[in-house]
């Protein structure tokens, strides 16, 4: 390949950017993140973390550094209240974390681990050539040029490197909108989805005193906005859904958003790949977007990592899109349908009396809590087939008894390599050919775990399982190269 300033060019330092930086520098990629602010943004858009995301933190040593956190059972599904506490994992229920903690917690990681990061940074063009990618920034001292292997739009639903690319973007604009607003110095109920006869009406109060407010006025059409909705906007829609007057509040931060679904045609496209927003868009709900952006990145960190480096199997960086495209259609499928339950008026009543009995079953509230919180993603298999066993799935919580002592399978991960499970004398070498890419763990069973081994790639996720009766070459070639 030709000179290059870097291997990786992030476009957009949001929580997702940060993300993916931290997993290339773990990854041994070298990355320079481009970022148009100047500073973190001030307002929390995200307030949710769930479970799959929870575990990840815990895969990378990020849980300790976040420090305490709120956590609470119940979720919802379209505005009806879901119990997330039966959910199999060392984290159930939901995690109450401001999106503006968690990119301070990633830019930390991102910076300590090396990433280059570069605000004030606005990426002006993308140039494709044959080995290698060229951007063009608007930098604090003018026109910044850079060269790379690989650039990824981790830079919203409003891509500029999706855009200058020419990547397909199929699905719907927004056709109904909500209002949002954080208001200081009011004083009204807390509501959690509250439907009144002409609207929907969210209200929840921070310990610091600050009350986010939320309203939909059944049928309001979605409308162009060059800029945020004004707070007489607000206070007028929120006194025709529910009474109440809060002009009296100071508002902080205005917003409006609504129930668009789009999903880029290609995650990878040549040198350039999405993730993010920038990959697919959908109504904010329970935190889905942010989670699910955090996913993508984990999974596409190591694989794009290994590309740069040299003697990447062929087919692991398609993997990328193969894997996370189905598991966005989906999300944006479950937004969709949470969506005409939130926002549809007297015409979806019979439709959210019916689901409402529906999901009181655990069964029903455990598949829909397994949906939203990520926990159900299994790649290239269906994760309700007992045929299967573990492949594909997310890696249990296990302890393993290894003769220093009992380790967390997610400490293990923290290196960000892959991880053999030794369970048996039969596979005991069988990672060695792979060492330099590869841990291994001697272990005995886990008490709820299978008694043979188990391959887990970097982002958690099991790889081959030795139920089959088959050994490890196989995954180890398909999602490591070949040894040596």
């Amino acid at each position: 390949m030709g000179s290059v300033d870097t291997q990786v060019i992030i476009a957009g330092a949001g929580p997702v950017g940060l993300m993916l930086a931290g997993e290339l520098r773990l990854g041994g990629a070298d990355v320079i993140v481009l970022e148009r602010l100047t500073a973190p943004r001030a307002e929390s858009r995200a307030s949710t973390l769930h479970a799959r995301t929870m575990e990840i933190f815990d895969q990378r040593g990020l849980l300790e550094p976040l420090g305490p956190v709120l956590s609470g059972p119940t979720g919802h599904f379209g505005g009806l209240p879901l119990d997330f506490s039966g959910l199999s994992t060392p984290y159930p229920g939901l995690w109450k974390v401001p999106q503006t903690r968690v990119e301070e917690l990633l830019a930390g990681r991102a910076a300590a681990l090396g990433a280059d990061v570069r605000r004030g940074h606005e990426v002006r063009a993308v140039t494709l050539a044959a080995d290698h990618v060229e951007v063009l920034a608007d930098g604090p001292r003018g026109p910044v040029p850079l060269r790379a292997h690989y650039v990824v739009g981790c830079d919203g639903e409003e891509s500029t490197v999706r855009s200058f690319l020419g990547i397909d973007f199929p699905g719907a604009d927004a056709g109904l909108e909500l209002l949002r607003a954080d208001v200081a110095g009011i004083e009204v109920p807390d509501r959690r989805f509250e439907r009144h006869p002409d609207g929907l009406a969210i209200a929840s109060r921070r310990p610091d005193g600050v009350t986010r407010v939320m309203v939909h006025e059944f049928g309001r059409p979605a409308v162009a906005r060059p800029a945020p909705p004004t707070f007489a906007e607000v206070i007028k829609a929120w006194e025709r859904v529910t009474g109440e007057d809060i002009s009296g509040g100071t508002p902080l931060w205005l917003n409006a958003f609504g129930n668009a679904s789009r999903q880029a045609a290609r995650y990878v496209s040549g040198r350039v790949l999405l993730a993010g927003d920038a990959a697919h868009v959908q109504m904010p709900v329970g935190g889905q977007a942010l989670n699910l952006g955090l996913q993508d990145a984990v999974n596409l960190g190591w694989k794009l990592a290994a590309q740069v480096r040299g003697g990447a199997p062929d087919g692991l960086l398609e993997s990328y899109h193969a894997e996370r495209h189905p598991v966005g259609e989906r999300v944006l499928g479950n937004i969709g349908a949470q969506a005409l339950l939130l926002l549809g008026a007297h015409e979806v009543e019979a439709v959210r009396g019916v689901l409402t009995e529906l999901i009181e079953l655990p069964a029903v509230a455990r598949r829909l809590a397994g949906m939203i919180s990520g926990l159900d993603v299994s790649y290239g298999t269906d994760g309700l087939d007992p045929a299967a066993g573990l492949l594909g799935q997310r890696v249990p919580a296990w302890q393993v008894a290894t003769v220093t002592g009992l380790v967390p399978v997610a400490t293990a991960l923290r290196s960000g390599r892959g991880l053999l499970l030794n369970l048996t004398e039969r596979w005991s070498a069988a990672g060695a050919p792979w060492a330099s890419r590869l841990g291994t763990l001697r272990t005995a069973p886990p008490p709820d775990g299978p008694e043979h081994g188990v391959l887990v790639r970097p982002d958690g996720h099991i790889a081959w399982d030795g139920a089959s009766g088959t050994g490890p070459d196989e995954a180890l070639r398909r999602w490591f190269g070949e040894p040596g």
